[in-house]
C-alpha cells in the first residue's frame, strides 16, 4: 500500500504562483487622451448641435411620413431606437467631456507650477539688483565729489596765493589754523551729507524689498 504523502503547506513569506491573468485590451492612453480632447471639442461647437439636430429631424420625417414598410423606427413604438440612440451618445460624450478636462485641469497646473517658478526667480533677481545698485550707490557716495574737489583745489589756490603775496599786498594775510577749521568743517559737513545719502539709499532698499511682487500670470 502506497504511502500518502503529506500536504505541503504554504509559507507566509512565499507569495503564491501567479495565476492565468485575463486578457485585457492594451491602449496607449495619451493617444486616447487626445482623440477624447478632440471629440470633446467638437461636442462643444455649434457644428455637432447643427449635425445632431438635422440627424434627428430626418430620422423623425423617414420613420413618420416614409411607407410603413420602410419605417425601421416607427411612431408607433415612440421612436424607441432613436432614445437609445441618443442615450449611448450622451453616456459616451460625458466621460469624454470628464476625461478632456481632467487633461486640461493638469496641464493648468503644470503651467501654474512653472509660472509660480519663474515669478520666483524674477523676484530674487529683482532683489538682487536692487542690493547691487544700492551698493554702487553707497560707493559712489564715499567718492569725492566734483564740487568737493573744487573747493579744495580753490582753497589750495588761495593759500599759495596767500603765501607768495608781497608784504604791503592788499590780499589777507595767511592764517594755517584758520584755513585748518574751515577744512575741518567742510570735512564734517562731508561726513554729514555722506551719511544722510547712505541713509536715504538703504531706506529706499528696505521699501523696494518690503513691497510684494507680483507677476504677469497672478496679475492676470
Amino acid at each position: 500500500m502506497a504511502e500518502r504523502r503529506p500536504t505541503r503547506r504554504a509559507r507566509l513569506d512565499t507569495p503564491f504562483e501567479p495565476r492565468a491573468s485575463i486578457p485585457r485590451p492594451h491602449y496607449d492612453p495619451e493617444s486616447f487622451g487626445r482623440v477624447s480632447e478632440r471629440v470633446a471639442r467638437f461636442l462643444g461647437t455649434a457644428n455637432f448641435l447643427v449635425y445632431l439636430t438635422l440627424f434627428v429631424l430626418a430620422w423623425l420625417a423617414w420613420n413618420t411620413f416614409a411607407p410603413h414598410a420602410l419605417q425601421f423606427d416607427p411612431r408607433a413604438l415612440n421612436y424607441t431606437l432613436l432614445t437609445l440612440l441618443l442615450s449611448l451618445q450622451a453616456s459616451y460624450a460625458a466621460p469624454l467631456i470628464l476625461l478632456a478636462q481632467n487633461r486640461q485641469a493638469d496641464r493648468d497646473r503644470v503651467t501654474q507650477e512653472e509660472d509660480r517658478g519663474q515669478n520666483a526667480r524674477l523676484q530674487a533677481d529683482v532683489e538682487y539688483l536692487t542690493r547691487e545698485v544700492a551698493s554702487l550707490r553707497q560707493a559712489l557716495g564715499e567718492v569725492a565729489t566734483r564740487d568737493f574737489l573744487r573747493d579744495q583745489l580753490r582753497e589750495v589756490a588761495d593759500e599759495v596765493v596767500a603765501r607768495t603775496a608781497a608784504p604791503d599786498s592788499s590780499a589777507p594775510p595767511y592764517d594755517p589754523e584758520a584755513r585748518e577749521r574751515k577744512a575741518e568743517r567742510d570735512r564734517k559737513a562731508e561726513r554729514k551729507k555722506r551719511r544722510e545719502h547712505r541713509t536715504e539709499e538703504q531706506n529706499a532698499v528696505v521699501t523696494s524689498l518690503g513691497e510684494p511682487f507680483v507677476g504677469d500670470s497672478e496679475a492676470g
